[in-house]
């Protein structure tokens, strides 16, 4: 889907800061709001990211949480502390972050129910329901004006509500996590493996390139970001190419951008 004319000139700005295994932080901005999607790297890390993308870390309005697992939390209680920024997260997630992220001053614990919006300034905001092995896990769509983004990784499968909610996004940061093949053929326990694998794991290379095949043939979806991708068992060339491969099969050439893992993917604005 091709994104509308800005509304008053104003443009959405979504930015992987960081995105795999290893730590998880996304920027999104419209107009005078500007919102930070997990924080699971060092604080310093991320600072040293939104300045790289001329964002003020004082400028947060808010830290909005997926769930509770390391990589997406690590940062959230410093930046909180440090800048006064609200940390928002559904009732079930807090319950088992808060544990983890240290004090967090009372009036910077937001709540949010998943499948309910809620606004920050004119940023609309839909946490929906995914499936994760974690205690509440969402994803989030951002409504800004004419246009939509939406976050969905972490997930073991995209079911009905999922692909619904990636439905009209002018940009998708959609999980590719692993490679099948070295997921199994690899050093993991075979526990681990299982749980990457289940329901409730992390998405394939290759079911994140039929869902991406699905959502192109409907237009339903603009730029797509393949992100969280596992630092054991897959490689982004690997990633990319099954992709590519897949649309390639029925004919289809689109264009497939990769989060990356050590630094700031590059600044869509729409």
């Amino acid at each position: 889907m091709e994104g509308g004319s800005p509304a008053f000139g104003y443009f959405m700005r979504f930015c992987s800061l960081r995105s795999g295994s290893s730590g998880n932080a996304a920027y999104i901005g419209y107009k005078d709001v500007h919102i930070l999607v997990d924080a699971g790297l060092s604080g310093s890390t991320i600072e040293k990211s939104l300045l790289n993308i001329d964002v003020d870390p004082h400028d947060i309005a808010a830290i909005l949480i997926t769930h509770e697992h390391n990589d997406h939390i690590k940062g959230a209680g410093i930046l909180s502390r440090r800048y006064d920024i609200p940390i928002y997260a559904n009732e079930a997630t807090w319950v088992s972050m808060e544990g983890l992220i240290g004090e967090i001053e009372p009036h910077n614990k937001r709540f949010f129910k998943t499948g309910e919006d809620f606004t920050l300034g004119d940023v609309k905001i839909r946490p929906f329901k995914k499936s994760h092995d974690a205690s509440e896990p969402v994803g989030f769509s951002f409504f800004c004006g004419q246009n939509k983004a939406t976050i969905a990784t972490d997930l073991g499968y995209i079911s009905r509500g999922v692909a619904a909610n990636i439905m009209d996004s002018d940009v998708v940061l959609l999980e590719s996590n692993h490679d099948v093949d070295m997921l199994i053929n690899g050093t993991y326990p075979w526990p681990l493996k299982k749980r990457i694998l289940s329901p409730h794991g992390h998405l394939s290379n290759k079911d994140a390139a039929e869902a991406i095949k699905k959502f192109i043939k409907l237009k339903a979806v603009g730029k797509i970001y393949l992100g969280h991708l596992s630092q054991n068992n897959n490689k982004p060339e690997i990633a990319y190419k099954t992709v590519i491969d897949a649309l390639r099969e029925e004919g289809i050439d689109y264009e497939i951008n990769m989060a990356l893992r050590y630094e700031e993917s590059d600044i869509v604005e729409i």
